[in-house]
Order: structure tokens, then sequence, then C-alpha cells
């Protein structure tokens, strides 16, 4: 057996300044080797200055790798702090930790952690570098706020349908620039059929007479207003979506990307 590996429990232990933390929402538990300190476990609250400490405790006993369950999404600010301060922190996956035989009642999850990952036995869940996991925080958000715009379109169209103005009906798409034009023009106050038919789009398929007849409905203030508030939180939601992208394409300006995530990119636009 090489000097650098010990026994604890008649099992090789090949982290010998491994720690374990039982991740919570309100604080978290560390344990260590009991071999390294008079306090093996110790409690930490989950606010920033308390992984602070967290990390200064470990740090001075020379703890070199950290395993942590991935917990909900508790783990995150714990494992940015304790990353920043070169420790190794690899994400256990709770079930697989939970189904390593011979588990004793009286053993705490941080101590078990720390048991488990000393001997090796942990598999590290997958952890993207810093700028990937950046992106995917960026590419998530902006396709909840797509379909958070969607839900108003839904909104558009049956304040429409209450007015019986057939527009989603005679256009391909009412966001297109037809029928963004004709909406807007209706919740300004136009009400003229010749001037809203005659901001058809070359490219739109229905012509001048299927929209005026589309058009014809009746204009009441509520389904207006209803059609109004609907158009507002669609363009807050796009504006969102233009911020998201800023924020995404500076993370692939700034970061050696791969060709593949670029046209990822580029196929959600």
């Amino acid at each position: 057996m090489s000097k650098s590996v010990s026994t604890q429990s008649g099992l090789p232990v090949v982290h010998a300044r491994a720690a374990g933390i039982d991740i919570g929402s309100r604080f978290h538990v560390v344990a260590v080797a009991p071999n390294l300190t008079d306090e093996p476990v110790r409690t930490f609250q989950a606010f920033t200055a308390d992984l602070g400490r967290m990390a200064d405790w470990l740090v001075a006993l020379g703890i070199t790798t950290v395993a942590m369950e991935s917990t909900g999404v508790y783990w995150v600010p714990a494992f940015e702090v304790l990353e920043s301060r070169g420790l190794d922190v690899i994400l256990a996956n709770a079930r697989e930790a939970r189904a390593v035989p011979g588990r004793k009642s009286d053993v705490n999850d941080a101590q078990w952690l720390q048991r488990l990952h000393a001997c090796g036995l942990l598999r590290a869940s997958f952890h993207p570098r810093r700028d990937i996991a950046a992106l995917r925080v960026y590419m998530r958000l902006r396709e909840r706020l797509v379909d958070y715009a969607a839900a108003h379109i839904q909104h558009m169209q049956k304040a429409l349908t209450f007015m019986n103005l057939q527009l989603h009906h005679v256009v391909s798409d009412v966001t297109g620039v037809t029928g963004m034009k004709i909406i807007r023009a209706i919740v300004s106050g136009e009400r003229n059929l010749e001037v809203l038919a005659t901001m058809r789009d070359v490219r739109c398929k229905a012509n001048t007479e299927t929209l005026r007849g589309a058009l014809t409905g009746n204009y009441q203030p509520e389904h207006v207003f209803a059609l109004r508030q609907a158009l507002a939180l669609y363009d807050f939601y796009q504006s969102r979506i233009d911020e998201c992208d800023v924020q995404i394409e500076q993370v692939l300006a700034g970061s050696p990307v791969t060709s593949a995530l670029i046209f990822a990119r580029c196929c959600i636009n």
C-alpha cells in the first residue's frame, strides 16, 4: 500500500484531507476527519459571511477536497465560495451516496459524505466551467421569457376574438410586421378600416380586401383595454429577451466556446 494511503474503518483512504458537507436551505453541516480537529463536525449558517468562515475553517485544517450533495440549488453559493478558495469541490448525487451499503443510523449525512469521499467512493456530478455555467443561466432565463411572451400573444388573440377581429386568422403570425402594425394602431385609437388595411406588409398573403373584412368588428373599450395590456406585457418581455441576448453575446465573445455552442445559440433565434 502506498505511504500516502491510510485506512479508515477497514477501507483505504485516498483523500486524507477530505470534508463532507450536508447542504441545507438555512444552514450547512460540515464534517472533517476526526484526527484533524477536536471538533470534526461544525454547523454554519447559509449567510455569505458564514460561508466565508466555513471556507476559512476548512483551509486552516488543510482540507483539499470537499464533497456535497447536490440538493436543489442551495449548494451553488457554497460551491462557488469554496471553489474560489482553491478547494476541489465535487457534487455527489444524493441517491448514490445513500446507496452505498454499511451506513449506520447514528452517523449524520455530513460525516457519511466525508467518509465516502475520503475513501474515494463518490462520483462527481458534471459541473460546467464558469463561462459555460453563466451561458446556461442566460439561455434558461431567455427560454422562460419566451414562454412568458407567448402567453401574452394568446391574450392578444383572445382580445381580438372578443371584438370579432379575425386578424390572427388572415395573417400567419399576429406578431409579424403586418399584425403588430395593425394591433399598435388599434390600441392607439385607429378605427378606419382603410387605414388599417393599408398597413399590410408586401409579404402578407392576405390582400387589402380580406384585411378590411377581418378588421370589421366590435371595438368595445374593455376589450381594447385588454388588448393594450397584453401588448404592453408582450413588449416588456421582448425587451427583457433583448437584454438576455446582449449578455449571451458577451459571454460568447469573451469565451473560447466551440462552434457547436455558437451554432446552438443561433438556432434559437
